[in-house]
């Protein structure tokens, strides 16, 4: 979440680049100011009743030395008052900073300026396109027809155990998804990633520190009786490593990489978009996480990016880099490039990636910090990407390397599958 700090020293400015993201930011910075600003004076009334609460309380003993019963007594009368005082002042304090939290967690993350102008995904600017755009026949089928045709993926018996959107994969398919999740690991550690397996089901605390929480499109998976959320990404405990953790900063960058599988209600999703591995309930994926100092955060953002490209690359997957516009970035994005590739058979892009700075934002709420060698300490900076998302990757995969001899796999991917060919 955005610190005070950011807000009380330009809250114009705040208001004016929340403007950006489509949010109307001027009420409730309005009434975050004014909680601050009652927060402040109540801790100045409990600053001073404390102050003299100490100076009173010292002088009722050498009153009593003295003889001076009447005037201790009333000494100790006042100090009663002042503690009642005092306990007023901190339920008071308590209750307004719980309602200054409260306002903190609904206001989005502020944009980059480099975030261009824009409200929906129409808006989004093509920064770098990239690949071959495959021929396909005429008769070409959608990844759903060659999963049914080679038997590689079965979406009706997924319905039969779960509902849809949970597909069930099987042979050379469970074989392909196996394959991918090995690649995309091994190209992870070989540029630097520490491999981490965290767990599929989080706490509220870590849902709130990467802000998942409060869930305003009620997407992810709730376990009522445990107070538990299943992750909709390794995001989530991946970076909670770092909760209410001081590194120094030698320590960084810190890079993790983790397969999980992925759960998201995708809530009001419909249409051709929800077709086949368009969009799923349940899908595999490895993460990449980066915990950054301030100054150096860009420049890793644009190294994740060109991680990101290495990978489609090797793919041999057509592709394109966006970057997002302000009304089509996530609530916590300071700047966002999307990945897309290219389905011939559907002719659409599909997005695989995304790949986002946070600033400090997420570390505000995490209290994720580093300490300099002057023994001060501030806030880190995370950033995060998929690298990659398997089941565009893979509804890709199938349809752009199609051939009336079978599914070609990608020569980079052979050594994982152990066939060169699906028939």
């Amino acid at each position: 979440m955005l610190t005070l700090k950011v807000i009380t020293e330009n809250p114009e400015k705040v208001i004016q680049c929340l403007s950006k993201k489509h949010f109307a930011g001027h009420q409730i910075i309005h009434e975050v100011l004014e909680l601050d600003r009652k927060r402040r004076s109540t801790q100045n009334v409990l600053d001073r009743n404390l102050a003299e609460l100490n100076i009173i309380s010292k002088s009722i003993g050498q009153l009593m030395k003295e003889g001076k019963k009447e005037e201790a007594d009333a000494a100790g009368s006042k100090t009663s008052v002042l503690k009642e005082e005092a306990k007023r002042c901190e339920e008071e304090l308590k209750n307004t900073e719980v309602e200054l939290q409260t306002l903190l967690m609904q206001i989005p993350n502020l944009p980059s300026d480099s975030v261009p102008e824009g409200k929906t995904a129409e808006d989004n600017v093509v920064e770098k396109t990239g690949g071959i755009y495959p021929v396909l026949d005429s008769d070409a089928l959608p990844h759903w027809e060659l999963a049914k045709k080679y038997d590689l993926i079965d979406f009706e018996l997924g319905v039969k155990i779960t509902g849809a959107g949970f597909p069930v994969y099987k042979g050379n398919g469970a074989r392909l998804q196996r394959a991918l999740i090995n690649f995309f690991l091994d190209n992870a550690r070989d540029a630097g990633y520490l491999e981490v397996q965290p767990p599929y089901v989080v706490n509220a605390a870590s849902g709130y520190g990467t802000g998942n929480l409060p869930d305003k499109e009620s997407q992810m998976y709730y376990c009522f009786e445990d107070d538990l959320y299943l992750i909709p990404t390794a995001e989530v405990p991946v970076t909670n490593i770092y909760r209410n953790v001081i590194l120094n900063e030698t320590d960084l960058p810190i890079k993790n990489t983790a397969y999980s599988a992925c759960f998201r209600r995708e809530a009001g999703s419909y249409g051709k978009d929800v077709r086949g591995l368009n969009r799923l309930h349940q899908f595999d994926k490895v993460e990449i996480v980066q915990i950054a100092h301030p100054d150096e955060s860009y420049k890793v953002l644009d190294d994740m990016v060109n991680y990101v490209e290495s990978l489609v690359q090797k793919l041999e997957m057509p592709y394109r880099i966006l970057r997002l516009c302000g009304g089509d970035m996530s609530f916590t994005s300071a700047l966002t490039f999307d990945f897309e590739v290219y389905s011939a058979a559907q002719q659409r892009w599909l997005e695989v990636s995304s790949v986002s700075n946070f600033e400090s934002y997420q570390a505000n709420r995490l209290k994720c910090r580093f300490r300099s060698p002057d023994k001060k300490t501030q806030l880190c900076h995370t950033l995060n990407g998929s690298a990659l998302a398997l089941p565009r990757i893979v509804a890709a995969l199938l349809e752009n390397n199609q051939t009336p001899e079978g599914i070609r796999i990608p020569k980079v991917l052979v050594p994982y599958t152990g066939f060169e060919r699906i028939f």
